[in-house]
């Protein structure tokens, strides 16, 4: 018992040791007046692929013209949406030039719908600089000079923010704040800094800021065509491509909800899974990792206190279950995330896990997961 106990303490500290250290690495979006004035006034062209966005698209457009950045264009393309979100962009339009509406093609056999939308924007834009953005971001005043700004002291072709998430329902605040744990506790962002590895890549779909040069060379999103997960396929793309790629904190310059029940939460993490954690190589390794870090340590500790184990075994697992905690409380107060959700961690790695296996086993069995209409 005293073995295993020390085994789980182990695997409990890994994620605690690298979320401390990539605490201080995972910076928010360089805001250095030297530089923000040496990038202010490049010109930027903001993408927004929008396919039934109504409840979100006005709102995220207002943001973005708040801007104070010199100059940009934002470019909308309706995805064949089935609400008024078309209407509502055209309404923006008129009120203001740079804000253009684009219809979609129809969807080429073998293409997911989001990198479709996004590589027709990419050849549409005018300028030399690209911000991807999901529809239901809304950017602060400076974001897009930040952006441009961190962007140039990385000197990585491709930078990916990690929105505030804002959560509401009991499964949002369960299960979103796992971006952030898995991201800080399994990821070493000084080795992705310093080397080139596609097994480094990370980013975010909800935010990337591109040269587009270099994502012209990368091949964009058309090299990830029949992928739904863009967060982790364009940033190995452009390392496939020899450039590198960054992330950074964008929580105090975008805010984002990107779900508002308990069934748009499943679909959403079982839509693009398999392309993560959730794959043969993977899921095996992460699910010892995370349920051996996060679930095991209480349950241990309960049935070692329950057999009257020995006070150095329970004493192993008082420590992993207490510690397994740090960084979801760290997390809450840096990103603004759910306590409940912190305290209910165990639960929310038991369900995230849980599935990672659901989506796995769909693929097995040729079942999809349908978004957005389409599977």
């Amino acid at each position: 018992m005293i073995l295993l106990s020390l085994f789980i303490l182990l695997i409990a500290a890994l994620p605690v040791l690298l979320f401390l250290r990539n605490n201080s690495g995972f910076l928010p979006a360089c805001s250095e007046s030297n530089v923000m004035e040496l990038v202010q006034e490049r010109s930027v062209s903001v993408l927004i692929p929008a396919r039934n966005e109504a409840c979100s698209i006005g709102r995220a457009l207002e943001s973005i013209l708040a801007s104070t950045h010199s100059r940009f264009e934002i470019l909308v393309l309706d995805d064949h949406s089935e609400d008024d979100t078309g209407k509502i962009v055209r309404e923006v339009a008129s009120r203001d030039s740079r804000v253009r509406l684009l219809q979609s093609k129809e969807l080429p056999a073998g293409w997911n719908g989001k990198q479709h939308a996004c590589w027709q924007l990419a050849n549409q834009a005018q300028y030399e600089w690209l911000l991807f953005l999901d529809a239901d971001v809304r950017l602060s005043r400076g974001a897009i000079t930040r952006c441009l700004a961190e962007q140039a002291v990385r000197v990585a072709p491709l930078v990916s923010g990690f929105p505030m998430q804002e959560t509401g329902t009991f499964a949002e605040r369960l299960l979103i704040p796992m971006m952030h744990y898995v991201l800080l506790g399994y990821l070493p962002i000084d080795r992705m800094r310093s080397s080139l590895g596609v097994g480094l890549a990370a980013g975010c779909g909800q935010l990337f800021f591109a040269d587009r040069k270099a994502y012209l060379v990368a091949g964009g999103h058309s090299a990830i065509s029949s992928s739904r997960h863009d967060g982790i396929q364009l940033p190995r793309a452009f390392r496939r491509a020899g450039f590198m790629t960054d992330i950074f904190d964008a929580s105090d310059i975008a805010r984002c909800r990107m779900y508002t029940s308990a069934p748009e939460v499943c679909n959403g993490l079982l839509k693009n899974a398999t392309e993560g954690i959730a794959n043969p190589k993977l899921i095996l390794p992460f699910s010892v990792l995370l349920v051996g870090g996060s679930v095991l340590p209480g349950l241990l500790l309960l049935m070692a206190w329950w057999a009257q184990a020995s006070w150095v075994a329970i004493t192993l697992l008082a420590i992993a279950f207490a510690i397994s905690f740090i960084p979801r409380w760290i997390a809450c107060r840096r990103f603004q995330q759910s306590y409940l959700g912190a305290w209910l961690h165990p639960l929310g790695v038991a369900c995230f896990v849980a599935l990672q296996w659901v989506a796995l086993l769909r693929k097995q069995l040729g079942l999809s997961t349908r978004w957005r209409g389409r599977a």
